[in-house]
């Protein structure tokens, strides 16, 4: 248990565990074989996994580019269905592998969103890495190719991900207690 801010937060996923389980999803990816590989971050809550991930996949000899996307699927703070591209990439995808690094994966709309745009786009392949899955909660016919941790039905924060804009700084995931 870590209190910050005056909230208790269960840790759920520790900063050594998170940075060991990255190294091996790097070495996973590196077994793909990607040919010019793409990778694209969701923004906002993806950045320090998208980073930690990148770093990773350098380590074990995966040098590629790196782009990232913005994409909002939330109206006055509940899931819309409308999912707009806020700021979108400027490399061209035609005949790229492109690994989308997102930080959940829980309905799977906005990756399938995206996804499917890269596809539509001309991208060769569209492979997908997160470092939570939340299989229960999905409702679009999508899964990740690479995952950190299976989450389970809680509402995470750290590690990038937040609630109300706070709590992205903390180097592991966790649960504020509590407000679940």
């Amino acid at each position: 248990m870590a209190n910050v801010r005056g909230k208790d937060i269960e840790v759920l996923f520790s900063a050594s565990a998170i940075a060991r389980r990255n190294l091996e999803l790097a070495k996973e990816i590196a077994h793909r074989e990607f040919e010019n590989l793409l990778v694209i971050s969701v923004l906002k809550g993806s950045f320090i996994f998208a980073a930690d991930l990148i770093r990773a996949m350098h380590d074990v000899g995966i040098s590629p580019e790196v782009e990232f996307i913005m994409i909002s699927s939330y109206g006055a703070g509940k899931t819309s269905g409308d999912i707009k591209v806020l700021r979108d990439i400027d490399n061209e995808v035609v005949g790229r592998d492109i690994l989308l690094i997102d930080d959940i994966l829980e309905s799977g709309k906005t990756l399938r969103f995206v996804r499917d745009l890269l596809l539509s786009r001309g991208a060769k392949s569209v492979s997908i890495a997160v470092l939570l899955d939340k299989r229960m909660r999905r409702t679009s016919d999508i899964n990740a190719d690479f995952v950190g941790f299976d989450c389970p039905d809680h509402f995470v924060v750290g590690y990038g991900m937040d609630a109300g804009h706070a709590f992205r700084e903390l180097p592991f995931v966790g649960v504020v207690k509590g407000e679940d």
